[in-house]
């Protein structure tokens, strides 16, 4: 990433990006520590500064330091917010959905300590055309990582709703689970769809890298 004169920013703080979307040759990133989301015109021959930054509707000074803007996804065309961004901040379990002509904010499931980490749409399904995956991350001394897989109807994101659906799994330091990150979802050539998850190892001996795979299956 580069600044407005096109040199690269080596600062981790002013570039700590955490979700991305990608449409039309246009990627969307959310960035914490420095809170933002901005837009990059996609040119592999010449990546230049962000073409613009967009009004959030969550106020930077309400986000933590290191947990802000964690998650970005475009919204199924087909439902309510017609493939809009949806965008999930980390530390106070906020999203927002920002698409034409409608623009609203909520709250997710806070039930458990757990804050979102990535979503992604399930376009490839035809009983959740309006649905989201939303990827889950919780950690104590005690008991370790724990990740949780949520399916949030597109219906329950708007204002003042409480963004809310049915687990899909759960996992803690008893499976082969890490500090997952990453989720996308995409459609494997039998027509299966699949969740693809990857974590983060932080640079530490302690963590890894890992990558996962899991059908989803329907109702």
């Amino acid at each position: 990433m580069v600044d407005a004169s096109g040199r690269p920013i080596d600062r981790k703080w002013d570039v700590d990006a955490e979700g991305f979307a990608v449409k039309d040759g246009v990627a969307t990133v959310g960035f914490e520590r420095d809170q933002r989301v901005a837009q990059f015109k996609i040119d592999p021959d010449n990546m230049k500064a962000p073409v613009r930054q967009l009004d959030c509707l969550v106020p930077a000074r309400e986000l933590r330091q290191n947990r802000g803007f964690e998650t970005v996804a475009h919204a199924n065309p087909y439902g309510q917010h017609a493939g809009g961004l949806v965008v999930v901040s980390e530390g106070v379990s906020t999203y927002q959905a920002m698409s034409t002509p409608l623009s609203s904010k909520g709250r997710t499931k806070a039930s458990s300590p757990s804050s979102a980490t990535a979503i992604s749409t399930l376009p490839t399904v035809p009983s959740c055309r309006t649905a989201t995956c939303c990827l889950e991350r919780s950690f104590s001394i005690a008991r370790g990582v724990k990740m949780r897989l949520r399916r949030i109807y597109g219906g329950s994101v708007e204002k003042g709703a409480l963004a809310d659906g049915p687990v899909l799994m759960e996992a803690g330091m008893g499976y082969q689970i890490e500090n997952l990150e990453g989720l996308d979802v995409w459609t494997r050539d039998d027509g299966a769809p699949m969740l693809s998850l990857i974590s983060d190892d932080n640079h530490s001996i302690l963590q890894r890298n890992l990558y996962l795979e899991f059908i989803l299956h329907q109702d």
